[in-house]
């Protein structure tokens, strides 16, 4: 039998219920940082969300065996998804006898880092689950959305145990966000404020201060901004998301990990 700090070590091993920043920049990674990209932790399983530039070494800074149990892509743009195929090739040259990987995203997705990979079949290693769409994903009952974006975007929400995580990916203002983030513990929303985009007639990203209203809106419990333009000031946007919203408000930060757990409320 294990002795008393055996199985506090294995409790610990298994509780473990917490979403790390992998990276937080929109467009292009600044010094010291990656594009899009978050690691869940939930007891022992292990969900990414968005791989954009920089986020693969990260992740294996986090998860060195690079042992993935399902990978979520919010749509194709490179800043959101590039570094998945840096993991393709981990799993096609590196471990080819683990079972495909299931890969939830827009079609798009796939069609894209296609061209990286003109002469292999990338569904050699990719399950691969159409989104929008719900599905069961180890502990969690996943649903995408569909979001205003340049290209097909699907916001993510993930629910296990009376938790919910929910996460925007790129997105313009819209009332599908109240219903993404409705009472989520972490609500993931980019907060691109890029100039002049709020000039534009159709709207596909987002300002800190609709972040903020939108978190209102949907009774989150902590909103995180995230999907920072280069050069932006993130204290700012944190001020302006607050303005808004009087939960606590973060900008992600590489390594920023936070604890997961139902709402205190």
């Amino acid at each position: 039998m294990r002795g008393p700090d055996g199985w506090l070590a294995v409790w610990h091993s298994v509780r473990m219920r917490r979403v790390t920043v992998l990276g937080s920049s929109g467009a292009f990674p600044e010094p010291g940082r990656a594009c899009s990209g978050f690691a869940v932790d939930w007891d022992d399983y292990r969900l990414v969300l968005d791989l954009g530039y920089a986020t693969l070494p990260r992740l294996l800074g986090h998860w060195p065996d690079g042992a993935v149990d399902a990978v979520v892509i919010t749509h194709e743009h490179p800043d959101h998804c590039v570094d998945l195929h840096g993991l393709f090739r981990m799993r096609f040259y590196g471990a080819a006898d683990r079972p495909r990987l299931p890969l939830y995203c827009p079609p798009g997705v796939l069609d894209r880092l296609g061209g990286l990979e003109p002469d292999v079949d990338l569904h050699a290693v990719f399950d691969l689950h159409p989104l929008p769409g719900a599905y069961r994903v180890g502990p969690f009952d996943l649903a995408g959305l569909s979001l205003p974006h340049y290209v097909p975007n699907a916001g993510v929400r993930v629910e296990a145990d009376g938790m919910a995580v929910a996460y925007s990916g790129d997105t313009g203002p819209t009332p599908v966000l109240a219903d993404l983030g409705r009472d989520a513990d972490l609500f993931i929303v980019e907060a691109t404020d890029h100039a002049g985009e709020t000039d534009r007639p159709t709207r596909n990203l987002m300002t800190s201060t609709e972040a903020g209203h939108w978190a209102r809106r949907a009774g989150a419990r902590r909103l995180l901004l995230t999907h920072f333009w280069p050069g932006n000031d993130r204290a700012a946007a944190v001020a302006a998301a607050q303005s808004e919203f009087d939960g606590p408000v973060l900008a992600a930060e590489e390594g920023l990990t936070l604890v997961l757990g139902p709402p205190d409320r």
